[in-house]
């Protein structure tokens, strides 16, 4: 067995388990947030705002409802029992335990990360992790980040941890974690501790396990307990057993010291009431930092932690070794200690995933290449975090608790009882976005189906369950506003991971078709007001993408938008694909098809005939239907009027004549589109092979119209940059656009990096940048249109260049530039980092990637959320599927 067969055995098992019974390697993972303070399942306030209803300050002191947090953190499937790190530069007025940012008020361009943390390595089953984490010898300047951001405004960049000067001549610590399983239950846990600065210094480290706080909220729940046990720290848990943390002596031979208290609410602090715990979370914090007898001295309590002090000379490097395993029912731990075993398991697990990259990896990628896609890999193994949350009873508040407020009620969320999780799902960013996102997650099961399908058809399938997906057929956004509404991505997600999977698991397909109609149902009758199959949907996740806000249209108006109507095109294209699949195993699909194929007709022939098109400018706009009945385009050169791009479909022989979807029928909507076949085979949308059959290409785009939108996308003087296609064309900075409408003028111009207007929130960077999604969509597209027109069918790429490539050329091109975002250039800089000279030229952090949410409109530098790898983990799709494309 390969080590990529082993890893995926190890891995999640079959989608449809439950996460209790899923395969024994799977128990434990990397399934703790960076951040649980300031969302909104933990938000009990009467306005919503939930940054500021558990800000970072009470994060240390107040024991959190629905999920945890810390540094380098594992825990189990359902987060009952964690291990985290805290540590303590013997300066700072605070344990590190999680990370620090800005929240969303604070920043001048929104929340953000002020910290430097890396997910360097994974696997699968989580029997391999590696993090680290660059701290800080100074004073950690909390205050100044806060200050700075807050006088600087929308014009000004964001002032990060490394324009303080913390790290200034050096003077930091780096902390690499490594996790190696032994068995599924037995973590072998190595730290190793970097003294980067020019002295000897002493850096406190205190591996740190609690329990998750359910005895709260339950009344009559039982309550775990964590105490001293000779040299172990024993955890017991009613339902998941018994486990013992040990820890070897520092690098000076002192044994840590074991800390005790309790995972409760420190009331007096916060909230001036009478103390519930007599050694309450922060009891530890306390106890390091100032020395207060906060700690239980009987050795007992629900939280605990091994307090190592650290001395390391100046550029030395010292290592902690633990472990953490589950005890047999007779109390005895599994057997291996510190030693020579413990070595043996690392050494074994890294080997093993070296192994299992390789085998991942194109053989024509460079070894830059291979880094980036491991990486990227890697960030979206960390990435699967625990998510509890039961909607009725975060609305109705929690029994012996004081009641939510009564604004609660009609508030976020409000219609949405149904959603009660307790899963583990891939999250965009274990820190800014510790939820997950519908959306989002239909692109990371793309990512995982390269290295653990099971799980990328469990995230896929688990949205379409009973306890998330909404009774009226709605997909929940995002925990902000389940209500919003996201691009309908699922269907064309499941029809990918399927056939990256081998193109094998019809149950798995069956399943979450089945589901998908329900959704699909609820778009027609939600999204279309007039009938007229010209879909609204508000932002669609495109944020400032437009001169208006397209969530909010004064009443009595309606905006039918070439994004949304897209998204429904390709929504019918991609179930028409799984139907003919489907077909294939049971004729009664064959009739489902044939509604899809009916549908997209309709849709294709509303976006073309109905005012949308504009041949003068060559691109599709929105259309704003005023109050007195009168349209006005929106002529906005932005990926809006790119998308109509993206729905087009070859279907091949074989499937074309399984499943007689081009009988009479077809002919039929032919005939109502006023089109023959015999225009269709002069148009090359239908292709004849050698034997008489026919292969037809599916789509919006009418090959005549195909090379006017593809010249705008492939112009560098408008939407093609050196590392992908802009989200609003750069024509906009010579030539900014103004909507003139009877309530106000709007006007929209070219901004390639942070946007100037807070029209949808804290950091709707949107305007400009390159955003990895929709650009891996067009790769998409671009395979399937030159798979149909071969040779035939050339473009000049970039446009004005004289150059023509056929569209697989095109689509490598577009490819390449998108994977070079992460890759040393030939001055050995890589774009990602922009103008960082730390990152780009020192050793020690130039290797260590992040995957930021979005780029640079015209360098490619990051933006926004830095570890945002549920987007651009996309990287690793792009590379590795490169091996697939090769034949």
């Amino acid at each position: 067995m390969s080590s990529v067969e082993r890893q995926r055995v190890q891995g999640f098992g079959r989608p449809e388990d439950a996460l209790g019974e899923a395969t024994p390697w799977y128990l434990w993972g990397p399934y703790l947030s960076e951040r649980a303070w300031g969302t909104v399942r933990e938000d009990y306030s009467a306005d919503g705002d939930a940054w500021s209803s558990f800000p970072h300050d009470h994060s240390r002191s107040r024991a959190y409802r629905w999920g945890e947090d810390g540094l380098a953190g594992v825990c189990d499937v359902f987060q009952r029992l964690c291990f985290a790190f805290a540590f303590w530069n013997g300066r700072d007025p605070i344990l590190k335990e999680r990370v620090f940012g800005l929240t969303g008020p604070q920043g001048n361009h929104g929340e953000d990360a002020k910290e430097y943390w890396w997910y360097l390595d994974a696997v699968p089953s989580h029997a391999w992790l590696r993090w680290r984490y660059h701290y800080p010898q100074r004073p950690f300047p909390y205050d100044d980040l806060v200050a700075e951001n807050a006088r600087r405004g929308r014009h000004e960049p964001e002032y990060e941890l490394l324009d303080t000067g913390a790290f200034d001549d050096d003077r930091y610590w780096i902390v690499e974690v490594e996790y190696a399983k032994a068995d599924p239950t037995d973590l072998c846990v190595r730290v190793r501790v970097t003294n980067a600065g020019p002295d000897a210094d002493t850096l406190h480290v205190l591996p740190s396990l609690w329990f998750r706080n359910t005895w709260t909220w339950e009344p009559g729940a039982p309550r775990p307990s964590v105490r001293c046990d000779g040299d172990a720290v024993v955890a017991h848990h009613p339902e998941l057993g018994r486990y013992a943390l040990r820890g070897g002596p520092g690098p000076d031979g002192a044994v840590p010291t074991p800390l005790f208290c309790d995972n409760e609410t420190n009331v007096p602090r916060l909230f001036g009431g009478p103390a519930v715990a007599r050694f309450p979370k922060d009891g530890i914090n306390d106890h390091v930092v100032s020395g207060a007898a906060t700690v239980n001295p009987a050795r007992e309590g629900t939280k605990a932690a091994l307090w190592y002090q650290v001395p390391v000379e100046a550029g030395g490097t010292v290592e902690l070794r633990l472990r953490l395993g589950a005890l047999a029912a007779d109390g005895v731990a599994p057997s291996g200690g510190l030693g020579k075993g413990f070595s043996k398991v690392l050494d074994q697990r890294r080997a093993e995933a070296d192994e299992f990259y390789a085998e991942l990896t194109p053989l024509d990628a460079s070894d830059d290449e291979g880094m980036v896609m491991r990486q990227a890999f890697a960030g979206m193994i960390w990435g699967k975090q625990y998510y509890g949350y039961d909607v009725s009873r975060w609305l109705d508040g929690d029994p012996g608790q004081p009641p939510p407020p009564a604004s609660r009620l009609t508030g976020r969320n409000a219609r949405w009882r149904n959603v009660e999780a307790a899963d583990v799902l891939s999250m965009p960013d274990p820190w800014e976005y510790p939820w997950f996102a519908a959306w989002d997650l239909a692109f990371h099961a793309v990512v995982f189906a390269h290295i653990d399908p099971a799980f990328a058809k469990y995230q896929l399938l688990v949205m379409v369950r009973e306890w998330f997906q909404h009774p009226d057929g709605a997909l929940p956004a995002y925990e902000w506003s389940f209500d919003d509404v996201n691009p309908p991505v699922h269907a064309w997600a499941a029809f990918k991971v399927f056939m990256i999977d081998g193109g094998r698991d019809t149950d798995f397909l069956e399943r979450v078709f089945h589901k998908l109609l329900l959704n699909f149902t609820w778009w027609v009758n939600r999204e279309d007001a007039d009938g007229s199959n010209l879909f609204e949907g508000g932002f669609l996740g495109l944020d400032n993408i437009g001169p208006i806000d397209r969530s909010h249209i004064p009443a009595g108006e309606q905006l039918e938008q070439s994004d949304a109507t897209s998204w429904m095109a390709y929504y019918c294209l991609s179930m028409l694909a799984i139907a003919i699949t489907l077909a294939r195993h049971d004729p009664a699909y064959a009739d489902i098809a044939v509604k899809f194929l009916e549908h997209f007709a309709s849709v294709a022939g509303a976006m073309n005939d109905q005012g949308m098109w504009d041949d003068e400018a060559g691109l599709y706009f929105d259309q704003l239907r005023l109050e007195d009945g009168t349209t006005r385009t929106v002529e906005v050169h932005s990926i809006v009027g790119l998308l109509p791009l993206l729905p087009a479909v070859g279907l091949p022989p074989e499937l074309v004549g399984k499943v007689d979807v081009l009988g009479k029928r077809f002919n039929r909507l032919l005939r109502r589109e006023r089109r023959t076949y015999e225009q269709l085979v002069d148009s090359d949308e239908l292709q004849l092979g050698p034997d008489g059959t026919a292969r037809l290409l599916l789509g919006v785009v009418h090959p005549d119209r195909l090379r006017s939108l593809l010249a705008h996308a492939f112009d560098e003087r408008t939407f093609l940059s050196d590392h992908g296609v802009r989200s609003l064309s750069r024509w906009h900075l010579e030539h900014p656009y103004t909507l003139h409408l009877p309530h106000g003028d709007a006007t929209i111009d070219y901004e390639p990096a942070e946007s100037t207007t807070d029209m949808f929130g804290g950091n709707s960077n949107w305007r400009g940048p390159v955003w990895f999604p929709l650009n891996a969509l067009l790769v998409d597209a671009l395979h399937r249109y030159g798979a149909h027109f071969g040779e035939r069918f050339t473009v000049e790429l970039p446009t004005g260049s004289g150059h023509e490539v056929d569209l697989l050329a095109a689509a490598d091109d577009l490819r390449r530039r998108l994977i070079s975002v992460f890759l040393r250039g030939p001055d050995g800089r890589r774009p990602v980092f922009g103008g960082t000279e730390r990152f780009q030229v020192d050793p020690a952090w130039r290797d260590n990637l992040l995957f930021f949410e979005y780029f640079h409109g015209d360098d490619a530098a990051g933006l926004g959320a830095s570890h945002q790898t549920g987007w651009t983990g996309l990287v690793a799709h792009l590379i590795a599927e490169r091996r697939d494309r090769r034949s």
